[in-house]
């Protein structure tokens, strides 16, 4: 048996704050889309949920050591702003799952909805033009080595990294101005966190308002791709197609180790964020046959765009030797501390021991 309903795709669908529309659609449920909309909530928070876990984690660690036992470097200055992005992102993570744990009702307030979405967006953008400045100086000193060490300094790093930054701010500073809550007219006791796109303001017709809702959505959608997708993964794979032809034709790599994280970042970076960006063009083009596709989809490349928050500090970091081998020192310096008090008692005793057989010798 089937009944109508009538409720915005992207709340009932997808998840966290990657929703981008606010649009109604009447579409007819039945039991077995139910079933599969309530299966892929549950695998999104599983994936949420670990999202957070080793994203916390991983980017912790990354924070405590390129901050407090690594000398300042430019790497250590581009590792550490981009583990400080992605752990705030998963950071707030639970948010998200609570929020799809309670079928899609914001109890957080307005403030937090908006602080939420803004972090993730933020998240989105400093990460890949972080990304994408790791690339263009990596290819700065391979490609032109004289100027990159004369230049090349932690000071100058921290200014760039302050600009991406800023810039982060500016690219999801609509998500701030749109995201708000707002009950659905069935029920007033549920509170969803959407984008409120509707800015044709009092007095106009719902054409007018369905017109304004439709432009600013495709505007937001369409500048998100260029800006967070399309111009950064332009510039990483241009940098790191040159430094690999640069490598192979004067032979500097003694091995193919370099290759393989340069491809690995590529193709990390292109899995990771493209899938989420063709769903969401699928979603801003809504039909009814593609509902079942976006049920499934959109989710799963949501959680796509978050999985990449905890493996950037394995693919940048925890491959480079001087980050393994401090990680190592770290850890077996926290081990020794944790027996100073018993290593400590065993040296007075020694000391004790000397002297006395020193006393005993002496007379």
């Amino acid at each position: 048996m089937e009944n109508t309903t009538s409720f915005p795709l992207s709340l009932a669908n997808s998840s966290g704050p990657y929703e981008d529309h606010y649009e109604y659609y009447d579409d007819y449920s039945s039991n077995e889309t139910t079933a599969l909309l309530k299966k892929m909530h549950i695998l999104t928070m599983v994936i949420y949920s670990l999202a957070f876990v080793l994203g916390v984690m991983g980017n912790g660690l990354v924070i405590f050591i390129t901050g407090f036992r690594m000398k300042r470097t430019v790497n250590t200055v581009w590792f550490l702003n981009l583990a400080v992005a992605d752990f705030i992102f998963t950071f707030f993570l639970p948010l998200s799952v609570a929020y799809v744990a309670l079928g899609f009702h914001w109890p957080f307030g307005r403030a937090l909805c908006k602080l939420n979405s803004t972090v993730a967006f933020l998240n989105l953008y400093a990460s890949v033009y972080l990304l994408m400045i790791i690339s263009i100086d990596r290819y700065v000193s391979v490609m032109h080595p004289v100027w990159a060490k004369n230049h090349r300094t932690p000071r100058l790093a921290s200014f760039l990294a302050l600009g991406i930054w800023i810039l982060a701010f500016v690219l999801c500073s609509a998500t701030l101005y749109f995201r708000s809550t707002v009950s659905p007219p069935h029920d007033n006791r549920i509170i969803h966190c959407f984008n409120d796109f509707d800015t044709a303001g009092e007095g106009t017709t719902k054409e007018e308002r369905q017109y304004w809702i439709s432009l600013n959505s495709r505007a937001i959608i369409i500048s998100r791709f260029i800006f967070g997708f399309l111009i950064p993964f332009t510039v990483i794979v241009g940098c790191y197609s040159a430094i690999v032809l640069k490598l192979r034709w004067n032979r500097l790599a003694h091995s193919s180790k370099p290759f393989k994280v340069i491809a690995a970042v590529i193709v990390t970076f292109f899995l990771c964020w493209f899938p989420y960006h063709v769903f969401s063009f699928l979603e801003m083009n809504y039909r009814p046959e593609l509902r079942i596709v976006l049920i499934i989809g959109i989710p799963l490349t949501s959680s796509l765009a978050f999985i990449n928050s905890f493996l950037n500090p394995f693919l940048y970091v925890f491959m480079g030797k001087d980050f393994k081998d401090k990680l190592r020192r770290s850890f077996l310096s926290a081990f020794e501390s944790s027996f100073s008090e018993e290593a400590s008692s065993n040296t007075t005793n020694i000391r004790s021991k000397s002297t006395t057989e020193s006393d005993s010798h002496a007379l």
